[in-house]
């Protein structure tokens, strides 16, 4: 049984039911408003590709990483001052006045040679944590900056941001150290960046 004005299977609109936000019959549909979630997500993109955004993560991640190695390292170093010879054993110097004189580790006891153990490896993974943090925030800082300016994004980039925070790490040695850490930042970062940028091969 059809109706007037009908489709198919006899109701108003295509396939028998009415279109959506249209007229009886019609198939145009108008534009859908975006969600206030699409609002907010594209909002939190870009704040998190901005530059604070940028060297803040990046000088995180170094800290973590920093952590993890100079953890590792501590691990396994043994050069500490606790493995050195007490003082006024054959061929060594007198003690000094006021100056606690150097332990052997072996000699004392187990917890508390596991107390200096992990107090030697907290304070070589602080150490080596806020260096990591503070070289990856100054890179990622100064290339985004440096990227802005140029409104490019190539290989220029990250040779100059290494340059930049080369010198700037080593400018307490003077010039000739900040100049080498210059040059060796820029071949290290165009090394990376180079090799990031290499096609992957896609079986």
């Amino acid at each position: 049984m059809n109706f007037p004005g009908g489709g198919a299977g006899g109701f108003p609109g295509a396939g028998g039911f009415p279109s959506v936000g249209g007229s009886p019959g019609s198939s145009a549909t108008p534009p859908m408003p975006m969600p206030q979630g699409d609002t907010n997500v594209k909002m939190l993109q870009n704040l998190m590709e901005s530059c604070y955004a940028k060297t803040v993560m990046s000088g995180a991640a170094g800290f973590a990483l920093g952590g993890v190695f100079g953890m590792f390292m501590a691990s396994m170093a043994y050069d500490t001052p606790y493995h050195s010879p007490q003082t006024g054993t054959p061929g060594q110097p007198a003690a000094i006045p006021g100056i606690k004189p150097p332990i052997d580790i072996s000699t004392l006891p187990l917890r508390k040679q596991l107390a200096h153990g992990f107090k030697d490896m907290g304070a070589r993974s602080w150490s080596t944590a806020k260096n990591f943090g503070q070289v990856g925030a100054l890179f990622s800082g100064i290339e985004c900056g440096i990227e802005g300016l140029r409104a490019k994004n190539d290989l220029a980039n990250g040779v100059a941001a290494g340059c930049l925070t080369g010198g700037i790490l080593a400018r307490n040695g003077g010039p000739q150290a900040a100049a080498i850490g210059c040059a060796g930042f820029a071949a290290f970062s165009a090394a990376i960046d180079a090799w990031m940028r290499m096609p992957k091969d896609e079986d």
